[in-house]
């Protein structure tokens, strides 16, 4: 979809060329029954210069592609009001320009507002100084927790502070509903307790932005059809412990160095099951780790986390995230697959999978 209007962008500004090359008689258009002055000549060859400058910062990823693109528009649009009987289909391109043009100002401006919150959570984390994790660090762990952090290659290795992650992956509502596909960015900052996550995602050829924020122990979860229309909202008590179950979710499986954390309390452990909870800004969370005599951690146990039934009451649902396919990832082996599962009374669902794409430790 984005590349045919690339294609329809760049083909609709070459046509601006036309008005240019009749004004300096650089042609014969005798599609172009009106006279064009050397003024305007210049002025439709400023919005070609538009439109192509709105292709390259588009390839580009530059958020300035709307705004380039709102000026060859709407220069656009002047210019075919001046020769109207000749040029007046160029207003169907010209809409649906403006049309993508808007949703992708909207969709840069919510995730700037994301890209404001990574800016802080660096800005508050860049002082940290860095340690190297050793076997020392390791003593009061249990011994699957301390099998899984050699295992992952973390130990000698500098300690964990921050982290980013990309994903891509797809989720769902419910059984019923499509799965939609989805590409995520976030960062996790350890000590100041924060998670900052960023999704783009496709409903039935539509855009939808979701942006789930959790800063030590306040979350809101904001989804936006087109990034503008806002098709769920959710925060308080609730959404608090859940964003804190997945806040000591990613400690464990993207960031195993962060398993020295003194909030973590180890209770029960056999030979491959450890329990154990995570206390953070007054909320108490309880996991159950299962580790492979390997090493591997295979799966995240929760009964602590909330999905919203269909009458929007949030309720208290077990939660997993089985992981595989542990890989040699920026020089640490991790899972690089989860699924997503709620075990309700009448059986599981599974509500999205995650595919890790990347991951960056100790960002400044």
């Amino acid at each position: 979809m984005k590349y045919l209007f690339l294609v329809l962008t760049f083909l609709h500004g070459v046509i601006h060329l036309m008005g240019f090359a009749k004004a300096f008689n650089y042609a014969k258009l005798e599609q172009l029954t009106l006279p064009i002055s050397k003024t305007s000549g210049i002025f439709w060859l400023i919005t070609f210069i538009l439109f192509l400058s709105t292709v390259i910062a588009y390839l580009a990823k530059s958020n300035s592609w709307s705004v380039l693109a709102f000026a060859a528009v709407l220069l656009s649009t002047i210019l075919i009001i001046m020769v109207w009987k000749d040029a007046k289909f160029g207003m169907i391109p010209n809409v649906i320009i403006l049309v993508v043009a808007v949703i992708g100002f909207a969709t840069a401006r919510f995730e700037n507002s994301y890209k404001a919150d990574v800016k802080v959570g660096l800005e508050q984390t860049d002082s940290i100084r860095e340690s190297v994790l050793t076997e020392a660090d390791l003593v009061d762990l249990p011994e699957p927790v301390k099998n899984y952090i050699r295992y992952t290659g973390s130990v000698g290795k500098p300690k964990v502070n921050n982290f980013r992650l990309e994903f891509v992956g797809k989720i769902r509502k419910d059984e019923q509903s499509e799965w939609m596909p989805f590409t995520t960015e976030q960062y996790n900052f350890i000590d100041t307790s924060k998670r900052l996550f960023f999704m783009k995602a496709t409903m039935k050829g539509l855009p939808v932005a979701g942006y789930h924020c959790f800063d030590n122990g306040n979350a809101f979860m904001d989804i936006r059809l087109l990034s503008l229309v806002r098709v769920q909202y959710a925060e308080g008590k609730e959404m608090n412990i859940a964003e804190t179950v997945t806040f000591f979710n990613d400690m464990c499986c993207m960031a195993p160095a962060t398993l020295i954390d003194k909030r973590i309390k180890w209770m029960e452990t056999n030979e491959n099951t450890v329990k154990c909870s995570f206390t953070n800004a007054g909320i108490t969370i309880g996991a159950t780790l299962l580790f492979h005599e390997n090493g591997e951690l295979t799966n995240f146990i929760s009964n602590d986390r909330f999905a919203a039934q269909e009458n929007g009451i949030m309720q208290q649902i077990p939660w997993s995230t089985p992981l595989k396919d542990y890989k040699l990832i920026n020089g640490f082996k991790l899972a690089s697959y989860a699924d997503l599962i709620y075990d309700y009374p009448n059986g599981k669902f599974c509500y999205g999978t995650f595919s890790l794409k990347g991951i960056e430790y100790n960002c400044h």
